[in-house]
């Protein structure tokens, strides 16, 4: 009886051993897949390779470009693609940046900013069995998805803003390139300003460039000189010499504000100069599209989203608006989205 006991044990512990073996195994296997399944860690590794090509902004321009590659660095969390970016110092690196993914055999290649749109018709029509999409312009190709956005609804609840809290009944907007894109906001900016208060006055000042901070800060002192009390940018990085020139001025005592544009830029640059932003979802825009080349459905054309699609607005959170003024935003909001106002593009 003891020695059939002792050989039950042996074969218990026997078979024990090998069940730990199997377990050991399994999670070998999910480490060496790329993370965890539903409930925890990153998704497990993706055959799927995305490449993004920035504007010459940059991808750390605390705007336009780093909202793009934050959206991709998501996407590679949740669903375990592999994601790669090549930043552009100037025009003559898009064709080979573009190509350097295409020819990679990267599932798509997005390229950021309207200036990149020639780029991706030529690369396209050179490589019809490669997909690439592009933020901000309209490239006919079928292998091509365009995202575009209504900037001038978005602007124009800013100006609502800008409108209702000005003390000086003047403000400012300081532009990157001067383009139909960048005009956008520049038009639906001054409509929402004139809707609210129609005796402001909009400076306006174009820098010429997105990556030029030096620029940004002498356009915003030359606005702020000229009495104007709150200054919208659109113009990438160039809107960092904004936002800096706006810290030196409350520093000395002279209240004045920073309108900024893409994201919430009060994460970036403060409270104590940001008063909101005009939030452009271009990382939704992304992730989206990128999404969809995940999930084999990814269908090229074009699309714009609008206040009815969230693609543009403020932040959730603006800590410096009072709420009789978003009341009133939250007012001109509908009526844009019923069609009640048309919001001017050019």
């Amino acid at each position: 009886m003891k020695k059939l006991y002792s050989m039950s044990l042996v074969l218990l512990l026997a078979i024990s051993v090998i069940l730990a073996g199997c377990g050991n195994k399994n999670q070998s296997a999910n480490t060496e897949n790329g993370g965890q399944a539903a409930g925890g860690g990153e998704a497990a590794k993706s055959d799927v390779k995305i490449g993004m090509v920035t504007d010459v902004g940059g991808v750390n321009d605390k705007s336009f470009n780093q909202s793009a590659w934050e959206a991709l660095e998501a996407v590679q969390t949740e669903t375990g693609a592999e994601v790669k970016y090549l930043q552009s110092k100037s025009d003559q690196d898009y064709d080979p940046n573009l190509n350097q993914f295409v020819k990679g055999g990267y599932s798509l290649t997005w390229g950021i900013g309207f200036n990149l749109a020639n780029a991706i018709k030529k690369v396209a029509d050179e490589n019809p069995n490669s997909n690439l999409a592009i933020i901000d312009s309209v490239v006919d190709a079928p292998n091509v998805k365009s995202v575009t956005f209504a900037e001038n609804e978005g602007s124009f609840l800013v100006g609502v803003v800008a409108g209702k809290m000005t003390k000086t009944n003047k403000v400012g907007f300081v532009g990157g390139q001067d383009s139909p894109l960048i005009k956008r906001f520049e038009i639906g900016f001054a409509a929402g300003v004139k809707a609210v208060n129609p005796n402001a006055q909009v400076v306006v000042n174009y820098t010429g460039a997105f990556d030029k901070p030096d620029l940004g800060k002498a356009a915003a002192a030359t606005i702020y000189n000229n009495g104007a009390d709150i200054i919208f940018h659109a113009s990438g990085g160039t809107g960092t010499g904004v936002f800096n020139e706006a810290k030196s001025r409350v520093k000395s005592g002279q209240q004045v504000w920073v309108i900024g544009v893409d994201k919430d830029q009060s994460l970036e640059f403060g409270d104590d100069v940001t008063l909101t932003s005009m939030v452009k979802r271009v990382d939704e825009a992304v992730k989206k599209v990128s999404k969809e080349v995940v999930d084999g459905t990814f269908a090229p054309g074009t699309e714009t989203l609008s206040l009815k699609d969230n693609g543009v607005g403020l932040p959730e959170t603006n800590k410096n608006v009072p709420q009789d003024v978003l009341d009133v935003v939250e007012e001109y909001k509908q009526k844009i989205i019923s069609g009640e106002v048309k919001v001017p593009a050019e």
